[in-house]
This record gives structure tokens, C-alpha cells and sequence, in this order.
């Protein structure tokens, strides 16, 4: 549960604090924005100006050889017949900073104390610049320029425009703009809850059932309402979940059928040791008939720890095989041959067949040993006292397949399936791990062959080994 809290804390966090990342950038951008509009916008009134300025320059400097009436009468001439009345005012200053002429013909009686005025005289270029609102409240961006000659009492010139409409379309930009990023903020926190609600919360719940699972809970199953890769991952889970649960119940048939193969001799060697110690006479029947059944229980013991460890070394990758070219007809004979004596006792009868041709394989000897001496166990272990176990070698191709038919009760569909898995064992099995024919499966893969079986249910089981010929 704590780490379950941690988790959604660890979410949330992440969550909150991508958003005020966001804001906080949109926020810069916002700011960058609006300062470069309006630098851009002040800029080129600034320019406007700046020009019309320059021109008027050159225009006066023009005059420099004319007398002080006539320069006045030129400036003033300037003023009336200014051009571009509808987007600047030009005013004439005189030397006490008062307005004494304008392009508009009114001259205010509000236009006293100009800072740019007071700028223009105290800067070395002679302008001086002034942003902000006059006497009437307007906003305006003005430049006075020092006259490069007084006349008759005129010392500078003004040139004056109204910033409504800049600022109108500076304010109109940034409502723009802060509509842009209020729709990417709004984007951003709809896209965050769709991801939160379609990504994190789904996931977070498959990390609960998948820890239940881990836990050992493999009845947990995770409700599937999605048609997409985390629908796909939930139906993985869900397998995963049944598949763990059927190995779990295998893994506890195979311990409580190991447990009860190894009680069965283990009590067998037990009673006939105590029996044993109460004979004193080696000669006597019981004495010689007990050492045979600890032999035969001992080598049984000995035979299901070799496949135990048979098989965790497969699990492990640490199965080691030592490869040579083997006649697979002498081999097959040998363990028919070894195997005789148990099928004698049983009162079960072996037929063998092979062909002319012997059946060179690659293959480790004592594994290939093992892989039949164990079918030929399970054979005898299901075949009827009398009956037969027939045995067939026969090469197909460029394949050695060797074939091993009992007349057993067979193998139910249900069972034979899942036969070759490990701890498997089928309703009607008898005595053994359940793990021998996964043995046989892996050590006759690692002889790049194919290990089936075949079977009926009532009419016996054929199982079948082919391995690749080597010539």
C-alpha cells in the first residue's frame, strides 16, 4: 500500500510539476512576445520620425547663408504647408521651450516644459526623445531636434505622434497571443488528464495485479476494457496469470508425487533393513530376497535423482553432450537387451526390427541410452502382464526413426496434449516424477531431432525419436 500511495504521489508530482513548467514557459514566451511586438512597433515610429527629422536637417542646413527673418519665414512656411498632418504634428519651440507654431494652426496652451525639449538641449547630438502621455492625457511618442541656426527666436523643431493606434495593435497582438497560449495551456492540461486518465491510472492497476500475481495470488485477473497495446498487455498478464497458476498446481503434484516416489522405496529399504538385522544367516531366503529388493529400491532411487538432475541442469543450460557417430541399432539392442530381465519378470515379450542398412547418427552415447531406456520403462510400466512390446528402427529419408509401440490403456486427449511438460502428470500415471518424457524431449532437441507420441486412448501408445542420419 505504501508503495501503491508513493507511486500516485510520485505521478501527481510529476504531473503538477510538467504543468508549471509549462505555464512558467509560456509565461517567457508570452513576455518575449509582447516585448519584441512592442520594440517593433516603437522602433518604427521611432524611425518614422527619425526620418522626417533627418530630412528637415538637410532642409535647414540648406539655409545656413540665409538671413535670421528669412530662416524664420521658411520654418514657419514648413510648419503651415506641413504634408503629413493626418499622421505627425510639426511644431516650431522657441528658446524659452514654449510651442509658438503648428501644423495644425493650434498651438495649446498646456505644451509648457517639454522634457524631450530638455533632453534635446542637453544632448550632444542636439534631440532629445520623450514616450508617454502629454497634458491631455494621450499617448505619444515625440522628437525635438535643435535647428542648426536659430531664427528669429525659433531653436528647435517637435514632431509629435499619437501611439493609440500602436497600442491599439500592440494589445490586439497580445490578446492574440495569450489566446495561443491559453490554448496551448488548455491543450496541455486536457492532453495531461487524458494521459493521466488512459495511461497512468490503467497502468498503475496492472501494476497491482501484476504484484498480486508476483505475490503468489494467481487467481487475480485484470478487467480488459481496452482495444489497444494495453489491452494487448492485459490479456498477456491474464495469461501469464493462468499459465503461472497451472505450474504452480504442476509444481505441486510434482513435489507431492516426488515426495511420495522417494517414500515408497525409502520405506521399502527401511523394513527390509530392519528384517535384515534380525537374520543372522546370509543363506537364508529372506535374507537373499532382501538384499535384492534394496538393491532394486536403491538403483530406483538412484535413477530418479539422476533425472532430477537430469533436468535442472537442462533448465539451467549446463547439460553437457559429448558427440560421436553411433550405430543406432547396436544402442537400441544394448538397452533392449539390458532392459530384458525386468520385461521377463513382467512376463512381457520384446520384438525388434531394423533395417539392412545400419543408421549412423551424432549423438552422445549414454543420453541416447537414457532417452530410450526411459520410453522402454514407461512402455513396461503400462503394458499388460503377456503383452508385447514392439520395437522398430527403419530409416525415412535422411532421417533415423526409431519407434517404441506398448499395448498400454493409452492416453486420454486431455492428457497428451500436455504431455511432454514438465511435472505433468496424466490421471491414469503411475509411479514416476512426471518429468521423464521432458527429459526426452529436450536431450533429443539437443540432437537436432523430434521426439512425438502417438496415442489412442485404449488401444495402446506409440512414441517416436528421429534423429538425422550422418553418413
Amino acid at each position: 500500500m505504501a508503495r501503491k500511495k508513493r507511486d500516485g504521489s510520485i505521478t501527481r508530482r510529476w504531473v503538477r510539476g510538467s504543468l508549471l513548467l509549462i505555464i512558467l514557459l509560456l509565461l517567457i514566451a508570452e513576455g518575449v512576445f509582447v516585448f519584441y511586438i512592442n520594440s517593433y512597433y516603437y522602433s518604427g515610429a521611432r524611425a518614422a520620425i527619425m526620418n522626417r527629422v533627418n530630412t528637415l536637417t538637410g532642409q535647414l542646413s540648406a539655409l545656413s547663408g540665409v538671413d535670421d527673418s528669412q530662416r524664420n519665414a521658411t520654418l514657419r512656411q514648413m510648419t503651415e504647408n506641413f504634408s503629413e498632418k493626418d499622421k505627425f504634428e510639426f511644431m516650431l519651440i522657441n528658446t524659452a521651450g514654449k510651442v509658438v507654431s503648428t501644423s495644425s494652426g493650434l498651438v495649446p496652451d498646456y505644451l509648457d516644459n517639454l522634457d524631450d525639449f530638455d533632453k534635446a538641449k542637453r544632448s550632444a547630438d542636439g534631440i532629445g526623445e520623450f514616450i508617454g502621455a502629454d497634458s491631455a492625457g494621450e499617448r505619444i511618442m515625440a522628437v525635438t531636434f535643435l535647428v542648426p541656426e536659430p531664427a528669429g527666436g525659433i531653436m528647435a523643431a517637435r514632431f509629435v505622434t499619437s501611439l493609440t493606434r500602436i497600442d491599439q495593435q500592440i494589445m490586439l497582438l497580445t490578446l492574440l497571443s495569450a489566446t495561443v497560449m491559453l490554448s496551448i495551456l488548455f491543450f496541455s492540461i486536457f492532453s495531461g488528464i487524458y494521459f493521466i486518465r488512459s495511461i497512468v491510472l490503467p497502468v498503475n492497476k496492472v501494476e497491482q495485479m501484476a504484484s498480486r500475481i508476483a505475490a503468489g495470488d494467481f487467481d487475480a485477473r485484470i478487467e480488459n476494457v481496452y482495444n489497444d497495446e494495453l489491452g494487448r498487455l492485459c490479456n498477456t498478464i491474464n495469461h501469464m496469470a493462468v499459465e503461472l497458476a497451472k505450474t504452480d498446481q504442476l509444481k505441486n503434484e510434482f513435489i507431492s508425487s516426488v515426495s511420495h516416489e522417494l517414500r515408497t522405496p525409502l520405506t521399502s529399504i527401511k523394513g527390509w533393513t530392519e528384517t535384515l538385522a534380525r537374520v543372522d544367516d546370509p543363506s537364508d531366503p529372506h535374507y537373499q530376497r532382501g538384499l535384492r529388493i534394496i538393491m532394486s529400491e536403491t538403483d530406483r532411487l538412484y535413477m530418479m535423482v539422476e533425472e532430477l538432475l537430469d533436468f535442472s541442469r537442462m533448465q539451467n543450460g549446463g547439460l553437457s553432450l559429448t558427440f560421436e557417430r553411433l550405430d543406432l541399432g547396436a544402442e537400441l539392442e544394448d538397452v533392449l537387451l539390458m532392459m530384458g530381465q525386468r520385461a521377463e519378470n513382467e512376463k512381457i515379450r520384446f520384438s525388434f526390427t531394423e533395417p539392412d542398412d545400419p543408421c549412423i547418427v551424432s549423438g552422445d552415447r549414454n543420453r541416447l541410452r537414457q532417452v530410450f531406456v526411459n520410453l522402454l520403462d514407461n512402455a513396461l510400466k503400462y503394458s499388460p502382464s503377456g503383452g508385447e512390446i514392439r520395437v522398430q528402427l527403419r530409416r525415412e529419408e535422411n532421417w533415423a526413426v526409431a519407434e517404441i509401440q506398448d499395448e498400454g490403456p493409452g492416453i486420454s486427449p486431455e492428457d497428451l496434449e500436455h504431455i511432454k511438460v514438465k511435472f505433468y502428470k496424466g490421471r491414469g500415471a503411475v509411479r514416476g516424477s512426471g518429468i521423464g518424457l521432458a527429459v526426452v524431449d529436450e536431450i533429443v532437441a539437443a540432437h537436432e531431432g523430434r521426439f512425438d507420441v502417438e496415442s489412442e486412448y485404449g488401444n495402446g501408445t506409440l512414441v517416436r525419436v528421429r534423429l538425422p542420419i550422418k553418413e
